[in-house]
């Protein structure tokens, strides 16, 4: 048996499946990833991206941030995958319990899938730092310069920038569903980031699979390595 039929096994015997995913998982859609040969991280800036995505820079310079996040972090014209696709349809078959993402695009939920974690939050929304009202991407991407509300405050979109921490909440539940699956395959991610990239120390099953083109410093410790993309192979469970 090869590792994509072992992982259909796996998969067709599992009713308690979590799947953790990263960049890669959209860069079949057409969003660069953070951290490839051409991804989002190696293009060139006045700033770095980290510096620009970070909570300091979007405090004392809001205007450049927003010049760089229009462009570079919101794809409106992306469509969900194969992999967005299979997953959502592994969680309409009962299998799938939850997704968990470091994506911020939303394509999750635009393929149908219900219980999505965002670790890194989305720029589908965004708040007023003043009032608390909440706008759509649209209005971001629509808006001159700095967004603002109607009560005159500043639009901040719900991503987690460098230098913030990620939800408590939603970390706790990403740990309960880790700890508790079957099956876990996490996909599309170097397994780089922390604290997220933690997140597989909770998983106490014997079927960790890792989807991923590159090697990543998870690779011995799983059950299951599938060096191909993400899409290539969760295409399987459409067919």
């Amino acid at each position: 048996m090869n590792q994509v039929e072992i992982l259909r096994e796996w998969v067709l015997n599992s009713n308690n499946i979590v799947f953790f995913g990263g960049a890669g998982v959209s860069t079949e859609s057409n969003i660069p990833d953070f951290r490839s040969v051409d991804g989002l991280y190696n293009q060139e800036y006045a700033y770095p991206p980290e510096t620009i995505l970070s909570h300091s820079f979007y405090q004392r310079h809001t205007d450049e941030f927003y010049r760089f996040y229009k462009k570079k972090m919101i794809f409106k014209e992306a469509k969900p995958n194969a992999a967005h696709l299979a997953l959502a349809r592994l969680e309409e078959q009962g299998k799938l319990k939850a997704v968990i993402t470091q994506n911020i695009d939303g394509l999750h939920q635009m393929a149908g899938s219900r219980e999505v974690l965002e670790l890194h939050g989305s720029v589908h929304r965004n708040y007023c730092t003043r009032c608390g009202k909440f706008y759509d991407a649209d209005y971001i991407l629509e808006s001159k310069g700095i967004p603002l509300c109607e009560c005159g405050g500043i639009i901040k979109p719900d991503v987690v920038l460098y230098e913030e921490g990620l939800d408590y909440g939603t970390m706790q539940k990403a740990i309960s569903y880790i700890a508790a699956a079957d099956v876990l395959i996490i996909g599309g991610t170097s397994l780089t980031v922390y604290p997220a990239a933690g997140l597989v120390d909770y998983y106490r099953g014997r079927k960790l699979v890792l989807i991923n083109k590159g090697a990543t410093p998870m690779d011995s410790r799983a059950d299951l390595v599938i060096a191909e993309p993400i899409g290539k192979t969760l295409q399987i469970f459409l067919e």
